[in-house]
This record gives structure tokens, C-alpha cells and sequence, in this order.
């Protein structure tokens, strides 16, 4: 067993909350002995969360004792996770015998149920990690791990934002375009937008670029991809803007296995603050992937009854698999085409059981204008609605940082009336 050098505090109320920025945990492996069911399902929980996903995690009930049965024949994980109901003299003893099967580099971290400062020191000193007192939530387990195997003085990855359709033809790749333009615009924030939608993206044509390359020759050579070919392979849109953009070509099939971006969208993290994903709507293994381990999730949708059914399905999968997460954001696009028969956003939103974060009015002349000149609604028309929308939007995804424009927004007093309350 391994100590930390630095001896913390006992802290049992410790909890990080929802840290959507926190790191993930390299691929490690983690076995863990529980003793109480609460704490068994906090582990569980910790253990199908996206930043463990490249950790091989598994879990069992059972004791210290019952640990060192099952490491007296067998060589121990990176890492081991014991809970204990000792009394400090008893489980002093124990770990000291868990000492004596665990291989030298496997590092322990012990759940007590005393909360004293003189154990705690004891524990330190003979070779334990971390001893933390139950009850433990799963982010607070999550970020002792990172404490252990993540280096506190390496730069931190930027935030990833996936942008998905609950339909084809939604608008979500619009909705990225123009968030990704207004914070590299008027945050003066550098941001990297990749298209992975490798047969039929827009970015480059919605940004008026023709990048001669870019997303398809990261993934078909991912073992050359450093940050001097990424620097190749981006399109520089503005000064804070750059373009991972996709070939926009049928020359080649769009079947990849679930790992083939994430080198590359790994690279991008660590090189810039802010990657936007603009996910095209197709239900693949990396695809799936991308949406579960992005830091947050836009969808966008349509107020139709396919859209609803999509919607849901993404909502309830995305709540599975990121439970230590915020719910994803919810965009309405094309709201009040006319004598198109429309399900209220009341109703859609009750449905879904998430509310509508933006609701964008249908505007064919202002969109399509936009679209066929290459430009962002903020450029053509920066006091429409839509535009403070996508302001609006954007200061949510940010932290609420302002960024100029109106300071009064349009949002809620739409969404209000549309769900037939007072503004």
C-alpha cells in the first residue's frame, strides 16, 4: 500500500456536487468490498458514471477480512476499497493484515464509520490512500480517486457541450453554430467545434469555410494525432473559432467503433477550453458514447409527436447512464409553424419532465438568409428574438457571464405564454 504525502482533514459531509468538469479517471483497476448496502449502491453509482469509464470497476459485499481472503491467492487491483464497522483497534488490525497481501503499488482507500482524527492519522501512516467516514455519496468517492490518480498541477480539460436532434432536420447543428459563434464572438472564449457528422455536415458550409481537411483524417490516423497535426487539421473561423469540420462526402461508410473520436475529442480538451460536438442524429456505439461522456447535453426538438417520442427515449437513457449529472438542456426549435398542428410546450415539456431552456420561433427568412450566406443569426440580425435566444442559451451553458446585448430576455415570457401562464 501507498500513503499520500498530504494527510487531510476528515471530512464525512464532503460533496462536490455535480462537477460536470471533473476529470476522468484513467484506466485503472478498482475492486471494492462493502459492508452496508447504502454504501454498495453509492459505489455502484460511482462505478457507471462517465468518469469512470475507462476503469475496470467491480464490487462486492463483504469485509476487510473478506478482502484479504480473496487477495491471499490472487494479485490486487490498482486499486482496493474497503468498508469497515471496526472499532479503530480492530480495524487497525485488520489493515494491517490487508497490508500484507496487497501488491506494492496497489494504493487502498478505507470507508470507516468513526469519525476520529487520531484513527485517521493512524491509517495514514500505515500505508492507506484515504480513509473517508460513511455515509460516502458516489461525486465524493469519484473525487477521491482523482485525488489519488489524477496530478492536481496538470492543466485542467476544457468543458465538452454535445449538441443532438431529437429528429433529423431539427436545427440542433444550427443551435451549436450559433452558441460555438457567440462565445468565441463576445466572450472572446477559444473554442473548438467538431462536426462529426462525417457524410452529410454543415459546419463548414453554415461558417462559409472549405477546409480541405479535417475530422475524417483525425480518426482514420488516430496513432499520428498530436496537437501539431490537430493544429493542421482545424480551420481557423476567427480569431477564438476554430473548425474541426467533416468531409461532407459519401466516398467513405460513417461505421466506427465506439473509441474512434475519442483520442481526438481527448486532444481538443486538452488544448482548448470549450469543445462544442455538434452529434448528428444517428444511434451508434460512438455516438452513444460521445452523448454519455460529454460534460452536457443540448437537445433540440421539434413540437411534434415524433420529436417527443425521440426526445423522451434520449432523456431517459441519458438520465440511466449520467445519473451523477445534470438532466440534459432543452431546446425547442420551430415553434409556431403555420397551420402546422403543434403539441404545447406545456405538454411537451411535462412529458419529458425537463423544461425548455430556449424556445425558438419559426423564422424561415431569417434562418434560411443566414444559412445560404454562411452566416450566424447574430450577425444578420442581432436584435431578433432568435439571436437573444441563442444569447440566452449561451449564458446558461457559460455560467450566466454576460456578454453584451439586451438584458432583458425574451425566453421566459415566451415560454410562459406558449405554457399558458402569466409572464
Amino acid at each position: 500500500m501507498q500513503a499520500n504525502e498530504a494527510q487531510k482533514g476528515i471530512l464525512p459531509e464532503q460533496d462536490p456536487g455535480q462537477d460536470s468538469t471533473a476529470r476522468a479517471i484513467p484506466r485503472v483497476s478498482i475492486q471494492a468490498f462493502c459492508e452496508a448496502p447504502e454504501t454498495a449502491t453509492a459505489m455502484q453509482q460511482a462505478g457507471a458514471d462517465r468518469r469512470l469509464a475507462k476503469t475496470h470497476f467491480n464490487l462486492q459485499m463483504g469485509s476487510i477480512r473478506n478482502a484479504i481472503e480473496h487477495f491471499a491467492d490472487s494479485p490486487t487491483p490498482n486499486l482496493l476499497i474497503v468498508e469497515s464497522r471496526d472499532a479503530p483497534e480492530q480495524l487497525l488490525e485488520a489493515v494491517s493484515g490487508l497490508a500484507e497481501v496487497c501488491d506494492s503499488g496497489t494504493k487502498v482507500i478505507i470507508i470507516g464509520h468513526v469519525n476520529d482524527i487520531g484513527l485517521y492519522r493512524n491509517l495514514i501512516d500505515s500505508g492507506v490512500s484515504e480513509y473517508v467516514v460513511a455515509p460516502i455519496k458516489p461525486l465524493q468517492l469519484i473525487g477521491l480517486i482523482a485525488d489519488i490518480y489524477l496530478d492536481p498541477d496538470a492543466p485542467v480539460l476544457g468543458r465538452s457541450i454535445a449538441f443532438v436532434g431529437a429528429k433529423g432536420g431539427v436545427g440542433s447543428s444550427t443551435v451549436a453554430h450559433n452558441v460555438s459563434w457567440i462565445i468565441s464572438e463576445q466572450m472572446k472564449q477559444d473554442v473548438v467545434l467538431a462536426d462529426m457528422d462525417l457524410p452529410f455536415g454543415t459546419a463548414g458550409l453554415n461558417f462559409n469555410q472549405d477546409p480541405p481537411q479535417g475530422i475524417s483524417e483525425a480518426i482514420l490516423s488516430p496513432e499520428q494525432v498530436d496537437e501539431v497535426m490537430l493544429e493542421r487539421l482545424l480551420t481557423e473561423c476567427s480569431d477564438h473559432l476554430s473548425l474541426l469540420a467533416a468531409p461532407g462526402t459519401l466516398d467513405r461508410e460513417a461505421d466506427f467503433d465506439k473509441d474512434t473520436f475519442e483520442d481526438t475529442l481527448d486532444l481538443i480538451r486538452k488544448t482548448t477550453p470549450l469543445l462544442v460536438i455538434d452529434v448528428p442524429h444517428l444511434w451508434t456505439s460512438w455516438s452513444r458514447k460521445t452523448l454519455r461522456e460529454a460534460d452536457e447535453v443540448v437537445i433540440t426538438a421539434a413540437p411534434d409527436l415524433a420529436n417527443l417520442r425521440n426526445a423522451r427515449n434520449l432523456v431517459d437513457i441519458l438520465k440511466n447512464s449520467r445519473q451523477n449529472d445534470a438532466p440534459p438542456i432543452l431546446v425547442i426549435n420551430m415553434a409556431g409553424v403555420p397551420k402546422r398542428p403543434e403539441i404545447t410546450v406545456k405538454d411537451f415539456s411535462e412529458a419529458l419532465g425537463i423544461k425548455p431552456s430556449l424556445v425558438i420561433p419559426f423564422d424561415p427568412q431569417l434562418f434560411g438568409t443566414a444559412a445560404n450566406n454562411g452566416q450566424m443569426i447574430e450577425e444578420l440580425s442581432a436584435q431578433s428574438k432568435p439571436a437573444e435566444g441563442f444569447r440566452e442559451l449561451t449564458r446558461m451553458l457559460t455560467g450566466g457571464r454576460e456578454m453584451g446585448g439586451k438584458s432583458n430576455s425574451f425566453i421566459k415570457p415566451l415560454i410562459s405564454k406558449l405554457m399558458g401562464k402569466k409572464g
